[in-house]
C-alpha cells in the first residue's frame, strides 16, 4: 500500500518544500509571463493555436472542399463563381501569408523566453559548479590533515579548480573545429 503524499502539511519533508517552493515560483512567473503578454501577442498566440488545432483543419476541409465541388459544377442550382480556382489560389496564398506571419510572432515570443530559460538554466549550473569546486576544496582539505591517502589525487586536484564559462566555450569551438576539419 502506497503512503499518501502529505501537500504544505505535517510531515512534509524538505526536500517536498522545496519543490512545492519551486513550482510555485515556476507558476507565479508563468501567469507573470502571460499578464505582460502584449494584445498583438496574445492574438497571435490565439490565432497559432487555432491554426494548429484540427478544428481548424476540419473547417479548412469544409470550406476548400465545397468551393472546389461547387467550381467544378458538382451542385446543381449554385452557379460556378471561380471556374479557373484562381479567386482560391489568391485567398489560400493569402490567408498563408498571414498565417505564416502570426507562427512567427509567436515563435519569436516564445524564444525569446526560452533564451530567458536557458539564461537561467545556465546561472544556475555555473553556481552549482561554483558551490561543488569549494565543496571539493573543503572536503580535500579536510581529508589532507586527517592524512586519507586519495586527498592526494591530481583528479580531485583538478575537479576543485574553478573553471570560467569562457574557457568551456572557447574549449568547446576549438572541439568543434577541430571535429569539422577531420
Amino acid at each position: 500500500m502506497q503512503a499518501e503524499h502529505p501537500r504544505n502539511g505535517e510531515g512534509q519533508g524538505e526536500i517536498d518544500r522545496v519543490i512545492d517552493r519551486n513550482i510555485e515560483a515556476l507558476v507565479d512567473r508563468r501567469r507573470q509571463e502571460i499578464a505582460n503578454t502584449s494584445l498583438e501577442e496574445k492574438v497571435a498566440d490565439a490565432i497559432t493555436a487555432f491554426a494548429g488545432s484540427m478544428r481548424f483543419v476540419y473547417l479548412h476541409l469544409v470550406l476548400y472542399g465545397g468551393w472546389i465541388v461547387i467550381n467544378l459544377g458538382w451542385v446543381p442550382g449554385i452557379p460556378k463563381f471561380d471556374p479557373t480556382f484562381v479567386i482560391l489560389a489568391m485567398v489560400a496564398s493569402v490567408e498563408a501569408i498571414f498565417i505564416s506571419t502570426f507562427v512567427l510572432v509567436s515563435q519569436n515570443r516564445m524564444g525569446a523566453l526560452a533564451d530567458q530559460r536557458a539564461d537561467l538554466d545556465l546561472q544556475i549550473s555555473l553556481l552549482s559548479e561554483h558551490e561543488i569546486t569549494r565543496l571539493l576544496t573543503l572536503v580535500s582539505e579536510i581529508a589532507r590533515r586527517m592524512e586519507v591517502p586519495q586527498a592526494k589525487d591530481p583528479e580531485l586536484q583538478d575537479l576543485a579548480k574553478d573553471v570560467g564559462p569562457t574557457q568551456v566555450l572557447d574549449h568547446l569551438q576549438a572541439t568543434e573545429r577541430k571535429l569539422d576539419e577531420g
